[in-house]
């Protein structure tokens, strides 16, 4: 199949990347920057960092910490318009995937009218600022695709945007930035980032560019990820982490995320599950239920992950991979809905919205087993019963 790949046109790898900033900027041609960064890194002192590393070089900065988790529309326009206040022509984001697509989100609608909702797939947002993410957290990988989440503040949907506007045109991926990432964070990130590499392994857009980049993210994921949650000042496991978490960034955006991703999305907006967490709770209900629709790439899959041999067959290797994943999210202490405090009449009364809100995203079309409404409203069902 033919496929589009889009990449950062400038992606920098390894420790002490973000320090690269001002010479990235000027090989672009930039030099108004406005940095959007969240108030714990900017109480940590990276934005005055990297505010001093630009003077250095001639370059005013401005900032803009009012990044909320899981950004929404009005959060995204408070940026919006501090930027208008001021002349830029590029946008840093420093921070979490929150941060990054508040950025995203700023740079896109800073050239455009109306509401964000009207700009929500099927809608494509091909120009924008500039963007150039420096990621602090292992997991989004938003510092390399095209798409971006933002809740709408009248509506509560959790809407997806995607487009070319919002590919950075430069990411600094600098795994130091990761290392006081708190357990809890480390874990849902890293899992999220999983999700993203075995999602783009078995979507209906995967090909040949995203296949051997998902399988080593997936590789990476499994080991690593437990080391980094138990040893957080391990550097090997967080640089790991790190360059998985771009490399499923790759993955997905070239290949799409499916179904899991489709269901999760509903999960955070009404309940305020974090992102990636809500993948975890997902991820091994739906890879079993999917599991029919692409056996073979679910077996390589498992044995990417070491979950099976390269002996085993397709139905043993499977297997291994539903225990396995099951496995992972219990030693990671992912909490069922119900742990996490959901109700289960709140859960039960608002799985048919959220079946028609995933649908709505176009991410279960892509799964290897295309769901209807009530498959999606069965799979709800199944997660909270195996919590």
């Amino acid at each position: 199949m033919d496929s589009t790949l889009l990449l950062p046109r400038v992606l920098r790898v390894g420790a002490g990347a973000r320090h690269e900033i001002g010479e990235v900027l000027q090989s672009l041609g930039l030099s108004r920057p406005f940095l959007v960064v969240d108030e714990f890194l900017k109480g940590q002192g990276h934005a005055e960092a990297l505010e001093q590393s630009l003077r250095q070089r001639g370059m005013a900065l401005r900032i803009f910490s009012g990044v909320v988790p899981d950004p929404t529309t009005d959060s995204i326009d408070v940026g919006l318009n501090v930027l208008k206040d001021g002349d830029h022509d590029a946008i840093i984001a420093l921070g979490g995937g929150s941060a990054i697509d508040t950025a995203k989100f700023i740079a896109v609608m800073a050239t455009r009218e109306g509401k964000l909702r009207n700009y929500k797939v099927p809608a494509t947002l091909d120009s924008g600022l500039p963007v150039i993410a420096i990621p602090s957290t292992a997991g989004t990988g938003s510092e390399a695709t095209r798409a971006a989440v933002a809740t709408d503040s009248e509506t509560q949907e959790k809407m997806l945007c995607m487009g070319l506007g919002l590919m950075p045109v430069a990411a600094l991926v600098d795994y130091e930035l990761s290392m006081t990432m708190p357990y809890r964070l480390t874990a849902d990130a890293g899992l999220d980032s999983l999700c993203h590499a075995l999602e783009a392994y078995v979507s209906r857009k995967a090909n040949p560019f995203t296949d051997p980049i998902a399988l080593s993210c997936m590789r990476s994921i499994v080991e690593y990820l437990p080391i980094a949650c138990a040893e957080p000042d391990n550097r090997a496991a967080r640089e790991a982490m790190m360059l998985a978490a771009t490399q499923g960034g790759i993955a997905f955006s070239n290949a799409s995320v499916t179904l899991i991703h489709g269901m999760s999305r509903p999960i955070g907006a009404h309940f305020h599950v974090p992102h990636g967490l809500s993948n975890a709770m997902l991820l091994p209900e739906v890879t079993a239920w999917s599991v029919p629709g692409a056996t073979e790439r679910y077996a390589d899959s498992a044995r990417a992950m070491g979950y099976a041999a390269q002996s085993d067959n397709t139905e043993v290797a499977v297997a291994k991979l539903v225990t396995g994943l099951r496995q992972l999210c219990a030693d990671l202490k992912v909490p069922s809905p119900a742990e996490f405090g959901i109700a289960e009449s709140d859960w039960k009364s608002l799985t048919p919205l959220m079946a028609e809100q995933a649908l709505a995203s176009g991410s279960p079309a892509n799964n290897p087993q295309v769901p209807e409404r009530e498959d999606i409203i069965g799979l709800y069902e199944r997660v909270w019963v195996a919590s």
